[in-house]
């Protein structure tokens, strides 16, 4: 591909059963020069929607947060890279801000955060925890790779970030029960993670540390400010470290069969 038909800007999503989520991210990025979608063997519509909107899909078994993403992005043509997630979308404002920015071509800059604002229970959240919640997701090919512990990843630029100001719109949990599956799923996988670091279980930690993630994220941070949902995201994100710390203990104590009777 020569360098004047090569892509200005990719756009690479990672998605698993997301009919429902999906049409509206790559909505979101219509402008974009290429999108790929990197599929986990969806069992609903999600590829076939992917590909009638124009996206190259791959499919690829799911080897983590960290990998696909990394995968996803190695995948791009582009000279600019933005990596999302199917149940994100780009706002109006942030769409505007970064065709202006990739027009602008800053040299000095080679990667960009935004932050990103999640709906939860009827509501946009705009405090505590979840808000900014700043996420680098723009960036020159090759200057940015994801790392971090799964499933929570962090993307690394190895230059100058610039701050966009526009939001990265989010819908990430579609009810309180898909929260709570979601907080069981990722506190196994962290726990596993932070195991196989040679992490240690310490019982100051499942004590203290829940109480003060409440206390950060509903006073210190504001949360009450969201009232109800912020109060919930709050007492959730306390039980989400609880959990944490609970099922490293499970795993270190081991759960084999009793080899003796009562």
């Amino acid at each position: 591909m020569s360098e004047a038909s090569a892509p200005r800007l990719s756009v690479c999503i990672i998605a698993f059963n997301e009919e429902e989520r999906l049409p509206a991210c790559l909505a979101s990025v219509a402008f974009a020069d290429e999108i790929v979608v990197v599929d986990s063997h969806s069992t609903d519509r999600t590829r076939e929607l992917a590909a009638a909107a124009g996206a190259r899909v791959i499919e690829r078994p799911f080897p983590g947060h960290v990998e696909q993403k990394n995968f996803a992005a190695a995948q791009a043509r582009g000279a600019w890279v933005l990596s999302l997630d199917a149940d994100e979308r780009l706002s109006a404002a942030l769409a505007e801000e970064i065709q202006r920015v990739l027009a602008e071509d800053d040299p000095r800059t080679v990667a960009w955060e935004m932050p990103r604002c999640t709906w939860y229970l009827g509501r946009w959240i705009r405090h505590g925890a979840w808000y900014p919640d700043r996420k680098l997701r723009l960036w020159r090919s090759g200057h940015a790779e994801w790392r971090g512990r799964n499933p929570h990843d962090h993307a690394f630029a190895d230059g100058p970030v610039g701050r966009l100001r526009g939001d990265l719109l989010h819908l990430s949990y579609r009810d309180v029960a898909d929260h709570l599956r979601t907080i069981d799923r990722f506190t196994t996988i962290m726990a596993g993670e932070r195991a196989k670091e040679g992490e240690r279980f310490r019982w100051t930690s499942l004590l203290f540390s829940p109480p003060f993630r409440f206390v950060r994220d509903y006073v210190l941070k504001r949360g009450f400010l969201d009232g109800a949902a912020g109060f919930l995201i709050a007492v959730l994100a306390a039980y989400y470290v609880f959990l944490r710390h609970l099922k490293l203990w499970e795993l270190q104590r081991g759960k084999g069969a009793p080899t003796r009777e009562p």
